[in-house]
């Protein structure tokens, strides 16, 4: 029990230093790091992985997108075919079977292995967070939506300035 609470405590610590620190001190391999050390338990799927998935399976057999992000962002842009759901009882209530994969992401990762490792915690037996998430994703070169449209030139929010910082520059979509 110690133990437990002794690693969510480093983990966080680790995040409050990250969130200070000046962006260049910061690294995707640093904040992964940290959502790693924070959320154990949440299995992480790379991009590369998710995109072959979703291109190589039936649609009765693929994964259940899960964006755990504010209207806001997710207005911007999201994956294709994903789903804003950003509680338990959202997904309980739109899914048949808790067996159904699940496929959980926001900006970079943090609030969306908090929603995976909830609703692991309630039972679903399939869930992933997509590393990197939708910066990761995007920053890789894949495409991004707004609806069923394929966004030309993409554009994705940059959530705040100091995590904008993780997404390339001509990815940011521009406040109105």
């Amino acid at each position: 029990m110690v133990k437990n609470w002794w690693k969510q405590l480093c983990a966080l610590a680790g995040l409050a230093w990250i969130y200070a620190s000046p962006v260049g001190a910061q690294s995707w391999g640093s904040i992964q790091k940290c959502i790693r050390n924070r959320f154990p338990s949440v299995r992480q799927l790379p991009a590369r992985q998710l995109e072959e998935w979703l291109s190589t399976t039936s649609q009765s057999s693929r994964p259940l997108l899960i964006d755990a992000r504010p209207e806001k962002e997710f207005a911007v842009s999201h994956l294709r075919g994903a789903h804003r759901f950003m509680s338990v009882g959202k997904v309980k209530a739109a899914l048949a079977a808790n067996a159904q994969p699940i496929v959980v992401y926001c900006s970079v990762g943090y609030r969306s292995c908090a929603l995976a490792e909830k609703l692991a915690k309630a039972g679903f037996a399939n869930v992933w967070n997509l590393e990197g998430s939708l910066f990761g994703w995007a920053n890789e070169g894949r495409p991004v939506y707004r609806g069923e449209a394929r966004l030309d030139p993409p554009r994705v929010h940059p959530y705040n300035a100091k995590w904008s910082q993780l997404l390339k520059e001509e990815l940011r979509a521009r406040p109105d």
